[in-house]
């Protein structure tokens, strides 16, 4: 019985990658649109719009690449 406790272990690994793979996901759609709709404003002369979409941009990439920490710690773990 000493096994039984394996397949829920990685099942729940399993939803946790998922839903660490559906967040980074819409951060990162979030980003790109992000970045499109910065880079038309900039262009049609909005110039005071660049430096918030930049800082906005900042914070998703630093939510991404803690999201990627996460998941290294739980491979790590998991080995």
């Amino acid at each position: 019985m000493s096994g039984s406790g394996e397949p829920r272990r990685r099942a729940a690994l399993t939803t946790a990658l998922d839903g660490v793979l559906a967040l980074m996901s819409v951060l990162l759609v979030t980003q790109m649109w992000l970045l499109t709709a910065t880079l038309e404003s900039d262009l049609a002369g909005h110039h005071d719009a660049a430096v918030p979409g930049v800082v906005v941009s900042a914070v998703l990439f630093a939510g991404c690449a803690a999201l990627l920490g996460f998941v290294r710690r739980l491979d790590r773990r998991t080995r």
